[in-house]
């Protein structure tokens, strides 16, 4: 560290006798007036911490005298910090007496002129109260840096929300103007209750232009022309079904509504039911009931191995109905239901029992919780309880579930309908809240769910 006092007219004087001699990365140590004008004591490499400690030591001998006390050369060097200097360097210069805070000169950066080989080098150590009044600028906490910038990151996703909300509104309203037949389609099974995935792959499938008079017959001949069903019965003419699904689902009715249907046609001597509900109260004695009435034998299987026996007795049997306990899609024990039936029937084929009038969200959980059982279709009960057969017709359609059967009420047998004699009635089914007058989605719906699409292909 060099230490060295300059005395000048003014303090630009000063500045610049320090800018020609130790560059622009001196340290104002202290300024003042004396006798023959401004005093400036400047450093470059300065170490303040070293600076302090050594004033301090010398201290108590320290003569009140302002004579130049010899130059403190430091063990280590430690670049400074740059703090402003005009101010408080023109601050100290009109207080006689007054030490300013160590600060870099505010001069232009420019080359320094190289110092004279016989230039005198008068160097003094300033006075104690230079060191006790030197206070380095605290530097911000971590706290409020993260508050400022968590602030700027709400701001921003704000920001991106606001742009992303006008341009899906632009994009929406020229799919309005450049396709109005398919923005007309996407609208009308929105109002049938279709989920929005859904309904975009239908629009797609749907004409450029048509004819009709009336466009809203269009998106009724989509559904029933995509719509995957059960061609035939053949699914239920023989050999070994379980049927699954969630509690309350009507799955016990449904096997005693197969059955009967099985009984018409071909009688109850080559028909067995086999149960493995062994959690709620009364299912057994619901399906045994059922069983007498139609003078059929029925059997009870509480695991795997159980169930493998009891298959084994029955080989003789040309249709097998398995009634399965009832699991929501998040309990525990399903896991364990499906490896029993997994395991314990691996011929069987499965049918998914999915209630109707549950929800969109209810109903894709259901029908992801069994696709571990590969379900060669599923049976749709409780549709007159439903407000609108949109939500699971969307869920045949996002999951290429084959429907096979349709249940409309508590009759055995006449309440299961084959779903390819019902094609027509199940997709109208839809159109009940437009037809009860409900108000259809807004605006901020089709925005929401469309505007993000391509606006044409």
């Amino acid at each position: 560290m060099k230490i060295k006092r300059y005395t000048a007219a003014s303090m630009r004087a000063a500045l610049a006798l320090v800018r020609a001699e130790q560059g622009p990365d001196a340290v104002i140590l202290s300024s003042r007036r004396g006798e023959d004008g401004i005093e400036v004591i400047a450093a470059v490499d300065y170490d303040e911490a070293l600076f302090a400690d050594a004033n301090r030591q010398r201290a108590p001998a320290a003569d009140t005298s302002r004579e130049p006390a010899p130059i403190i050369r430091p063990a280590a060097v430690v670049a400074p910090v740059r703090t402003p200097a005009v101010a408080r360097s023109a601050v100290a210069a009109t207080e006689p007496g007054l030490t300013a805070r160590p600060m870099r000169a505010a001069i232009p950066p420019r080359s320094a002129a190289p110092v004279p080989a016989g230039a005198p080098a008068r160097s003094a150590a300033p006075t104690p109260a230079a060191a006790a009044v030197s206070v380095r600028k605290p530097a911000p906490s971590a706290a409020s840096s993260d508050v400022g910038y968590g602030s700027m990151q709400r701001e921003l996703q704000d920001m991106r929300k606001l742009l992303e909300n006008g341009l899906a509104g632009m994009t929406w309203n020229d799919k309005r103007v450049r396709e109005p037949l398919q923005a007309r389609i996407l609208e009308e099974l929105s109002a049938m209750g279709i989920t929005p995935d859904v309904a975009m792959t239908l629009a797609a499938l749907a004409p450029r232009r048509t004819n009709l008079d009336n466009p809203s017959h269009i998106p009724l001949a989509l559904l029933v022309k995509h719509l995957p069903l059960v061609d035939d019965s053949s699914i239920v003419s023989g050999g070994v079904m379980a049927v699954v699904g969630p509690t309350g689902a009507g799955k016990t009715t449904t096997i005693a509504k197969l059955a009967a249907r099985w009984c018409m046609r071909h009688g109850s001597q080559d028909l067995a039911l086999v149960s493995t509900d062994g959690y709620r109260i009364g299912a057994r004695d619901q399906l045994m009931t059922y069983a007498r009435m139609l003078g059929a034998p029925m059997h009870a299987a509480n695991n795997r191995n159980e169930l493998v026996r009891v298959l084994e007795r029955l080989r003789s049997k040309k249709m097998i109905l398995i009634d399965t306990a009832g699991m929501g899609p998040r309990d525990i024990r399903l896991t364990e239901q499906l490896a029993t039936l997994k395991f314990g029937a691996p011929r069987a084929r499965v049918l998914l029992a999915l209630p109707a009038q549950s929800d969109v969200q209810s109903l894709d959980e259901i029908v992801c919780a069994y696709v571990r059982l590969k379900p060669a279709g599923c049976i749709l009960t409780k549709v007159d309880e439903a407000a609108s057969t949109g939500g699971v017709i969307s869920m045949a359609l996002r999951h290429k579930l084959r429907i096979a059967y349709v249940c409309d009420g508590q009759r055995v047998p006449e309440d299961l309908h084959a779903a390819h004699q019902k094609r027509v009635w199940l997709v109208r089914a839809a159109l009940r809240p437009k037809e009860l007058g409900t108000a259809p989605p807004d605006e901020a719906y089709f925005v929401r769910n469309f505007g993000r699409a391509p606006a044409h292909a």
